[in-house]
């Protein structure tokens, strides 16, 4: 695909990188031209220096016969008017934009905004309401390192880290699938000192592997309960940072839990006050251990920081850890910081652009690749493709997964048939319309992938 993206900061350097390794024809346009110089330094793409919203810049980047336009800058307007110009003078096929303001995407306006006869854009990408999402998930399965849908929920990718005298520390995946007693799960991938393992019966799970599997929704919690007993659910949320996604973050949990939330300005905080409804709001720094300590923050089941700033977030999550917290979350924007930081005294870094590029992938992606979630810092990759054809026009469909040449690493996990969830075994026969849910510990094979489920001329 041809794809013009407008915006070279982190979400767009992020997107740059993951379609650029997949043969797409990339051309990134920011008006610093240091943001360029370093992307094309790493990568085999192309840069245009200028605004994406004027028609000389998009001219020169490509946009007469591009395939899709994607605008991911700071600006909301910015994105909105490079998608108005492409579709007006252009007619780009597929416009996709990030807006960050709730006035514009309000479900009030929202429908009557974005559609072709006033601003045109096809799909809207929201980063806080993605982040919301993903925290609340993490939130809704204690012990969870990530928790993932496909096929609108009704199957669940769920990631666990093992911990000293760990349930399943010590014990091979048989003996652990016995365990479940009926409940249907598999594990999808086992990573290991940050070296993927592809998981076989007898494989034993060891302290600090980070464990994926999946089950359907309904199962989900049951799963956990029956191989984590001890992760009890959460009560007491403390959440520093009253932004955009703090507030939303409150707005969502307050309903099942004790919420409160530390911000900075006491203008913000009026505004959290009369806008939130069970939540407490609490004026101060995230880092003040006077004020953390007078509210109880060894009491505190979850600490999420969520504040605009990496440093704070990071400074304020190792304190509240120190002083008592059950388990501390942390936004980090700096990938380098994340990396470092995951698994320390802080139990989950949390990469906003990695949550957002992976709503932008699932809009981006060749053919019928429905859902897309990169893992593991964008190493790996789940996704979620429907197979069409028959068994004369496809190499997926009327065949046994133990027969499919999936490429190395890769494992068929699930399918979704008729609104029913499967478990696969190695006996399990791909139907038509199946919805398959991909694990690649190798990125790099997410085009192989597409193309064995790909179509052959025979079944038109």
């Amino acid at each position: 695909m041809k794809i013009v993206i407008v915006g070279g900061g982190q979400v767009g350097g992020t997107l740059a990188e993951n379609l650029a390794s997949e043969a797409n024809d990339i051309t990134v346009i920011d008006p610093q031209i240091e943001r360029l110089r370093e992307l094309q330094d790493r990568l085999d793409i192309r840069t245009v220096h200028g605004f994406g919203s004027h028609p000389d810049v998009l001219i020169a980047a490509g946009i007469e016969d591009a395939d899709m336009l994607v605008a991911v800058t700071n600006s909301d307007e910015l994105n909105m008017m490079a998608c108005q110009v492409a579709h007006s003078l252009f007619r780009t096929p597929t416009k996709i934009a990030r807006v960050r303001s709730g006035s514009y995407t309000h479900s009030s306006c929202r429908e009557k905004l974005f559609n072709d006869k006033n601003v045109p854009v096809d799909v809207l990408i929201t980063p806080e309401q993605v982040v919301t999402d993903y925290i609340s998930q993490l939130v809704e399965y204690p012990g969870t390192l990530q928790v993932l849908d496909f096929a609108d929920g009704a199957v669940q990718l769920v990631a666990v880290r093992e911990i000293k005298d760990g349930p399943m520390v010590g014990r091979n995946l048989v003996a652990i699938r016995q365990q479940l007693s009926g409940v249907e799960a598999r594990t999808a991938a086992i990573w290991r000192q940050d070296r993927p393992i592809v998981p076989e019966a007898e494989t034993v799970i060891l302290e600090g592997d980070e464990v994926f599997f999946v089950a359907a929704r309904a199962d989900t919690r049951r799963v956990m309960k029956a191989l984590y007993p001890d992760h009890k659910p959460y009560q007491r949320i403390m959440i520093a940072g009253g932004g955009n996604i703090g507030y939303r973050l409150a707005k969502t949990l307050e309903e099942k839990h004790n919420v409160k939330i530390i911000e900075f300005s006491p203008e913000r905080g009026e505004y959290l006050a009369e806008h939130l409804d069970k939540t407490v709001v609490l004026q101060g720094e995230a880092a003040d251990r006077e004020l953390l300590l007078e509210e109880n923050i060894d009491k505190t089941d979850v600490f999420l920081a969520v504040t605009n700033d990496d440093e704070v977030n990071i400074m304020a999550s190792l304190l509240a850890k120190r002083l008592g917290a059950r388990k501390v979350m942390t936004l980090i924007a700096d990938p380098v910081y994340a990396e470092l930081m995951q698994g320390s005294e802080i139990d989950i870094a949390i990469s906003p652009q990695q949550a957002t590029t992976s709503s932008l992938l699932s809009h981006v992606r060749r053919g019928d690749t429905l859902k897309v979630h990169s893992l593991r810092r964008g190493a790996a990759e789940a996704l979620e493709i429907v197979a069409h054809g028959d068994a004369k026009g496809s190499k997926v469909v009327g065949r046994a997964i133990e027969d499919i040449k999936l490429p190395p690493g890769t494992t068929i996990a699930a399918l979704v048939r008729d609104c029913e969830v499967v478990i696969t075994h190695h006996d399990t026969v791909i139907e038509q319309d199946d919805h398959a849910i991909v694990f690649m510990i190798d990125k790099s094979h997410t085009r192989a992938v597409e193309k064995l489920f790909q179509v052959g001329f025979t079944f038109f």
